[in-house]
């Protein structure tokens, strides 16, 4: 499957440069295959990466180049098309100063989206964030607060596939290629989580399965742990059971109270989602089955 993007920005690499991914069964000739291919165009290849999965024969491989005169990305796609079909390639070749538009999903926890709207302001992160989503209010003046487009969409037992159906529109409308639930405690049905399949992040704490339901830092609390941690990872229609993208941990002891504790979640929650959305906007990620290979 093939996907391109030339959106422009404002700054970043020179242009002409691009980033190729690629996932094929594995075989002989394929980075002669893809280098090759650069070397007729008189690429400069800036940063190459693979990898070679034994245990599921797939060949992964990620290159950062630079190819001199008029070339896009939809061209240059085109071309390697041919490479790919010789050797059954799922690949996407992309600008690489081409931002994400990032739709942005969050219910009262505002913490993760505040940290990403933060970082995107500041050029940390290669999203552009077109709008944000919630089915509360509390986080309007917050994204108003950066110029953003807000969206209120209430969601109930008997308004869910409404609230969905909406949710699919906003997608369509903003032109979205990502989508982050940034703490949206929303379970998403099976058909939304098909739709965005590959291209929705969520976060969420790494104490399950030990402590469901609400206030988890308080059980945690309660029992005593000493590990408090977060995972970010691909949405699926598996509750909380997606491709793991990035995970994290940090210590606590008997003298940290339970606020203390919630502080600590909510500071790791925010940098393992910004670098899994980083790493996703970079084009760092390949699916490999129910498992990601991540090119940091």
């Amino acid at each position: 499957m093939m996907q391109t993007s030339d959106a422009a920005v404002t700054a970043g690499p020179a242009p002409g440069h691009f980033v190729l991914i690629l996932s094929c069964p594995d075989r002989s000739g394929i980075v002669h295959a893809v280098t090759g291919f650069l070397v007729e165009r008189h690429g400069n290849i800036v940063e190459s990466q693979q990898f070679g999965d034994q245990l599921t024969d797939r060949f992964f491989m990620r290159i950062d180049f630079v190819v001199p005169g008029a070339a896009t990305a939809e061209s240059l796609g085109g071309e390697f098309a041919a490479v790919a079909d010789r050797f059954g390639m799922d690949f996407e070749l992309r600008s690489a100063d081409a931002p994400y538009r990032t739709l942005i999903l969050v219910s009262k926890h505002l913490h993760c989206l505040n940290d990403l709207l933060f970082r995107a302001s500041t050029g940390a992160l290669q999203i552009e964030i077109p709008a944000v989503v919630s089915n509360h209010p509390d986080a309007g003046p917050l994204v108003r607060s950066y110029g953003l487009d807000f969206h209120h969409v209430p969601v109930t037992p008997e308004t869910k596939a409404d609230a969905e159906k909406r949710l699919l529109e906003i997608v369509d409308e903003t032109g979205t290629h990502l989508v982050v639930l940034a703490r949206y405690m929303q379970v998403l049905s099976d058909d939304l989580c098909r739709r965005l399949s590959g291209h929705a992040i969520n976060i969420h704490h790494s104490f399950l399965p030990s402590f469901k339901g609400a206030r988890p830092y308080h059980q945690a609390f309660d029992r005593g742990v000493k590990l408090v941690g977060a995972t970010a990872h691909y949405v699926t229609a598996e509750l909380d059971e997606g491709p793991i993208i990035e995970q994290d941990v940090v210590r606590v002891d008997h003298t940290d109270r339970e606020g203390q504790l919630v502080a600590a979640g909510r500071d790791v929650e925010a940098q393992v989602l910004a670098r899994a959305v980083r790493w996703h906007a970079q084009s760092r990620i390949l699916l490999n089955g129910e498992r990601t290979v991540v090119f940091r």
